[in-house]
Order: C-alpha cells, then sequence, then structure tokens
C-alpha cells in the first residue's frame, strides 16, 4: 500500500512517498517559503509521484504548531497561533485532501516523530515514548499506551517553564509568548542569541554546553515525573553536538537523585535517554504511520 508522509518544519518540509521506513521511493525536501507556494510544491510532489510509482492509499502530516487536532472544530488541521511568519491558520489537511484524493491523517512534528520511533525506531516494543527536539525551536511529542498523547489541545514541551538563575545566565530569552521557557532558553536561536553565534560552531568545551545540559536535564526531569516514559529519545539540530547527550544524561541523574527506583533512571542511562534510530526520518517515518492508518480507517 503506497503512502505519502510529510514532515513540516518551519525552515523546510521533508516530504516522501514509499510503504514504510525500508521502502522509500521518492523523496524531496520544500523550503518552507509562504504557504501557498509550500503546499503547491508539495502537492505537484505527490502528484508526480504518483503519475511514476502509482496512487497513494493515504498521507501523513507531522507539521509544526500549534495546531488544532479535534477533529470537531472547525479549524481541524489548521495550523494556529505560530510564531512563524505568514502560517498562522494555515489549512495542512484540506489542501491535500481535495488535490490528492486520499484521507489525510495529521498530528504534531514531534508527536509524529515520537510515533516513527515507536513504531520502527528506537522505542519499539515498549508502551510509552517521549521524543524532544532541540533545534530552530524546542518540542515534544509523546505515544503512551501506544498512542499519541492528545488534550485540550497537544503537548507544548518546550514552552515549560525550567527554573532561570539569573545570577548565572543573564539571558532573556527569546520566546516572543514567554521569553524564558525552555525554547526561549534553550533552543538553537536562543544559544545564537546569547553565545553570538550558532550553535553548530560552538567548540565542544565551551560553556554553552554544560549550560544547554542543564536547561534540558531540568526538562526532562519535570516530564519523567509527570509521564514516566520508558524512553527518552532527543533529536534535533541542537542534539547533533556529540558532547551533548552524556551532559543530559549526567544532569538528569543528578537532579533525579535516586527518587524513581528504575534502572532506567540509575544504571540503564545510557539506555533510557538516546538519540534518534530513525536519525532525521523520525517524523516522514511517523507521518508515514499516520497515513497507514488513515488509509484503513
Amino acid at each position: 500500500m503506497l503512502l505519502g508522509g510529510i514532515e513540516a518544519g518551519g525552515t523546510k518540509c521533508l516530504a516522501v512517498v514509499g510503504t514504510g521506513p525500508g521502502d522509500i521511493r521518492a523523496e524531496t525536501r520544500v523550503s518552507t517559503t509562504t504557504p501557498a507556494d509550500t503546499l503547491a510544491a508539495l502537492i505537484a510532489f505527490f502528484r508526480d509521484a504518483q503519475g511514476t510509482h502509482g496512487p497513494l492509499h493515504g498521507l501523513g502530516v507531522g507539521t509544526f504548531g500549534p495546531v488544532d487536532l479535534d477533529p470537531a472544530s472547525p479549524q481541524h488541521g489548521h495550523i494556529t497561533t505560530t510564531p512563524k511568519a505568514g502560517w498562522a491558520w494555515t489549512d495542512m489537511v484540506r489542501p491535500f485532501r481535495e488535490a490528492l484524493g486520499v484521507p489525510v491523517a495529521i498530528d504534531t512534528d514531534v508527536n509524529a516523530a515520537a510515533l516513527g520511533e515507536w513504531r520502527h525506531g528506537a522505542a519499539q516494543g515498549l508502551d510509552s515514548v517521549l521524543y524532544l527536539t532541540v533545534g530552530t525551536g524546542i518540542g515534544g511529542g509523546a505515544i503512551v499506551n501506544g498512542r499519541p498523547v492528545h488534550g485540550l489541545v497537544h503537548p507544548e514541551m518546550g514552552h515549560v517553564l525550567v527554573p532561570h538563575n539569573r545570577h548565572v545566565d543573564h539571558f532573556a530569552g527569546v520566546c516572543p509568548f514567554h521569553a524564558n521557557c525552555l525554547e526561549g532558553l534553550a533552543s538553537g536561536p536562543a544559544m545564537e542569541a546569547r553565545w553570538g553565534q550558532p550553535a553548530e560552531s560552538l567548540p565542544a568545551g565551551h560553556r554553552a554546553w554544560e549550560l544547554e545540559a542543564q536547561y534540558l536535564a531540568l526538562a526532562l526531569h519535570g516530564f519523567v515525573c509527570t509521564l514516566s516514559p520508558q524512553r527518552i529519545v532527543m533529536g534535533g539540530g541542537v542534539m547533533a553536538q556529540p558532547g551533548l547527550l552524556p551532559l543530559v544524561r549526567a544532569d538528569l541523574a543528578e537532579l533525579l537523585n535516586g527518587y524513581v527506583q528504575s534502572p532506567a533512571c540509575t544504571t540503564q542511562l545510557d539506555d533510557y535517554v538516546v538519540a534518534p534510530a530513525l536519525g532525521h526520518r523520525s517524523g516522514v517515518v511517523g507521518a508515514l504511520v499516520l497515513a497507514r492508518d488513515a488509509a484503513r480507517s
């Protein structure tokens, strides 16, 4: 069954056609410019792929947000109060459904990534997983009992407030809504604004990485104590720094201080807080999972 998947990010969109992670038959990257141009380019890709590979049976969309996921809402499938200029209230479902004539399922990009890692990656065989991406923004998705977590809206883990010691870190934060939430203090743009250079250009021994690890571990401490995930997967461009993940694990262990009595949080942290097994494809593979579920419903 041929499926389409989209991971829509604030900088670029990745789109694929295939049956699963081991069978990707077509792939493209589209810059996230205006909604009209971006969606048109994605629709053109899928139309061309159908001409070459055959008809699609479903499409999954994992998108940056916030996004309305309530099926009963008149704004279902719309990006809502995003800081991405020009994208507020963009419909991410109807244009694809009408142009391609296939069922379309939508979720957040991070819920899609969590779904991809749960079904095909680092969290296979588990009942729950938390996926946290740290890059241009910070977002978190969760699978609990095999289902993505939704609720009033959907998790906004990048906008939790973490302790901010202004005597140590004078930086005010970059989030336009909350200033010094997790995203405001620890995203890629926050690091660049604080240190005067992009995160990827900061050397391994720079003080930036110790501070970054502390903020991320503070957030993970809260997520462990509330969601109790069986595994935490951390992706995104900032997490590509080779020494960052070990620093996060060490800080998390110190913060938990032996309270959570599971080997995962004491002696097995290397297997508990991990990098994505699917690499940069976690989100788009999760979008294919959404597409398969849509095609079967």
